[in-house]
């Protein structure tokens, strides 16, 4: 079969052929052109990145932005083939160029420069160090660090990891230590990018861009930024965002929470965080690693969180913290003592509730700081022995002092222990008990008494004796009942994450603040105390302003709202909406609550609070508080609605070391006059005073 023989050598010369064709061109590939197509893959890498969508906006009542988002320079990282050591050169050198710009740059590596040592977020303040510290630890097993180890233990296995040379200072070493673990736990790839720094200026973008080539693997990108429309106004109120934590992103990365994500931390941004945060998109690119900029081929577009649209009143908000401000400032100036003596006034709070609706209206701490500028003032910030980032209005507890005398009026009329006509006579000691004596203030301050006294008068002239007498009948139960109906010591309700209860006395509380003392240890002399507003009862002013709009009302107590709706950053439309909540309502015979109303419009007419508010252009029902402090002058406390007859709004103020309550009813006025349009409140109408006495 010659024909057949010749047929296979020509076949098999052919697939001998082929093979050496194919041979040849692998050869061309891998190493006669291997470098250079190396090269072209890697300058033409197309990958799927993730697009961020920009968080919602934060209104006040109005619609007047107070939270927005502006577009920056963020400078970020993706991964690429680099060795560690030229890696490592690049990431000194941008580092150095951020430096001389001024810029931050992310590094939540919870270790300190040399010597090393652990720092977790609020370590030594409530306790969270811990979940902290556990968090971290647990997220991190896989790379070797577990808590038998020292800070400088897993710095030097980070410098091990990343083959961190000597050739670096040890500040530097830190540094890059620090950028590569943030990059490797945010699950740094191709299609992740890495944040290194936000919201850079343009000089640092320059600088950056003209030295593109020595930067591989770093690209300057626009990126959303959040921004504080009125900077400094309502800050405790919006809180603020940062970059996720260990514990925060173990909590939330069912979620999809990435190790580079934002997340609201406190305030507003806080508990509004599900609504905030946006969609993300997708971005099909060609990134272009060693040097050039990404280009979009085609992009899925990301969706804006919903916007938050707060009961807050911009305006009022301003006047609100403006006559904290001012107020406080004038009582020091007339105090003449110095900051931090002990007996200075340095801080305050106001709350401003709409009686029919429970919303907030404004709701001011001082001292305040600019969140637009957290980053640069942090460290002032912390070592300001005045705590600036503390929110007094709902996180600071204060005796509320003769503000509570209605409270245990209404409490001793509802029981039946007293009625709207009996007098008690003052007689300046009271004397029922052999082992505990108190005196009324006026006792203590001329040596006269207040005589005969039914409980309108005993509320104008806030007379101690009176409500003495009536705390002994009523007992420490009854009288935590009362303040539980109206909300004292309780959560208010307000949509900020980190509002606390305060405590009203008991000998529960008694026994949890005070060393060696038993639930059985409970003095007559303690209920005495709770029932003009001193021992144990520490109340926030957001729950004092709420006690103050239930007795406006009539009984009614509301849920404090700060936020009104959730509306879509997409068309407008209504995600959510906070009608008024009532919470509890208060039976009270009509004779009772118009004696206690009547008492407090005395209190504004010809008690304490005349000199601010006698013949004012609306009538007022307030009561002031002089609280008694273990140093210092005493805490100025005042609460009130307005107006009388129709009462539309309640405020409280506290204002620590202000002497007395008459000073903190001066804010009260400025926050009236803004409301009402009475006149302008741009400052003090009035010279505080500075002599200690009991109100």
């Amino acid at each position: 079969m010659p024909n057949s023989k010749a047929r296979f050598y020509v076949i098999s010369t052919i697939m001998v052929l082929m093979f050496c064709a194919v041979m040849w061109k692998l050869f061309d590939l891998q190493l006669v052109k291997g470098d250079q197509y190396v090269t072209v893959a890697n300058e033409r890498l197309t990958t799927n990145i993730i697009a961020k969508a920009p968080r919602g906006e934060i209104l006040d009542r109005y619609g007047t932005r107070l939270v927005s988002n502006k577009v920056g320079y963020s400078v970020v990282m993706q991964k690429t083939d680099l060795k560690d050591d030229e890696l490592n050169g690049i990431i000194k050198e941008l580092i150095d160029v951020l430096y001389a710009n001024n810029c931050e740059y992310f590094d939540n590596l919870p270790i300190s420069f040399a010597p090393y040592r652990f720092e977790f977020e609020d370590e030594n303040e409530d306790g969270s160090a811990d979940d902290e510290r556990t968090a971290w630890f647990s997220s991190n097993a896989s790379m070797g660090i577990n808590e038998t180890m020292s800070a400088s233990d897993v710095v030097q296995l980070l410098k091990r990891r990343y083959n961190i040379g000597a050739e670096f200072s040890e500040d530097e070493q830190r540094r890059i230590a620090g950028i590569r673990y943030c990059a490797e736990v945010s699950g740094l790839s191709q299609t992740v990018l890495f944040t290194i720094a936000e919201d850079i200026p343009v000089e640092a973008v320059m600088q950056i861009k003209e030295r593109q080539d020595e930067f591989k693997g770093i690209s300057v990108i626009n990126d959303y930024i959040r921004n504080y429309d009125m900077p400094g106004l309502a800050t405790h109120i919006l809180g603020r965002t940062g970059k996720i934590s260990a514990k925060e992103y173990e909590e939330n990365k069912d979620l999809g929470y990435g190790y580079n994500d934002i997340i609201g931390k406190q305030g507003i941004e806080l508990w509004g965080e599900k609504y905030l945060r946006g969609t993300d998109g997708t971005k099909g690119t060609t990134k272009e690693v060693n040097g050039k900029d990404i280009t979009i081929l085609n992009d899925t577009e990301p969706v804006p969180g919903d916007y938050i649209v707060l009961t807050i009143d911009s305006d009022l908000q301003k006047v609100a913290e403006e006559s904290l401000a001012n107020n406080i400032q004038a009582i020091r100036a007339a105090s003449g003592v110095k900051p931090k003596d002990g007996a200075d006034c340095d801080a305050g709070a106001a709350v401003v509730l709409d009686i029919k609706t429970g919303d907030t209206l404004a709701i001011a701490s001082y001292p305040t700081y600019d969140m637009s500028r957290f980053d640069e003032d942090y460290g002032s910030l912390v070592e300001n022995e005045a705590r600036p980032m503390f929110n007094r209005a709902v996180c600071g507890t204060y005796s509320p002092g003769s503000t509570f005398k209605p409270l245990t009026a209404i409490a001793g009329l509802e029981t039946g222990n007293i009625t709207t006509n009996e007098i008690i006579v003052d007689e300046g000691v009271y004397r029922v008990y052999n082992d505990y004596q108190p005196a009324c203030w006026i006792w203590n301050e001329y040596r006269l008494t207040h005589g005969r006294q039914n409980v309108t008068a005993a509320l104008e002239n806030s007379c101690n004796y009176f409500f003495y007498e009536v705390g002994r009948r009523l007992n420490i139960t009854v009288l935590g009942e009362y303040a539980k109906k109206f909300g004292l010591g309780e959560h208010t309700g307000i949509e900020l994450p980190e509002e606390t209860s305060g405590h009203m006395a008991s000998p529960e509380y008694k026994k949890q603040v005070v060393t060696n003392v038993t639930s059985q240890d409970w003095y007559d002399g303690d209920t005495l105390q709770a029932a003009i507003g001193q021992s144990y009862s520490l109340f926030t002013p957001v729950q004092l302003a709420n006690y103050a709009a239930t007795i406006a009302s009539g009984g009614t107590r509301l849920k404090v709202n700060l936020v009104k709706s959730i509306r879509s950053s997409v068309d407008g439309s209504i995600v959510k909406e906070f009608n008024p909540e009532i919470v509890d309502q208060i039976d009270m015979k009509p004779e009772d609550i118009n004696a206690v109303k009547q008492g407090m419009k005395k209190v504004a007419d010809e008690g304490s609070a005349a000199e601010v508010f006698a013949n004012y252009g609306i009538q007022v029902g307030g009561k002031t508080g002089t609280a008694q402090v273990g140093d210092g002058s005493n805490n100025a406390v005042f609460i009130a609605y307005a107006p009388f007859d129709n009462p539309e709004i309640a405020v409280a103020v506290v204002l620590e070391h202000g002497v007395r309550g008459t000073n903190a009813a001066l804010v009260a006025k400025d926050i009236f006059d803004a409301y009402f349009k009475l006149q302008p409140t741009s400052a003090p109408t009035q010279t505080p005073r500075t002599t200690d006495y009991e109100e």
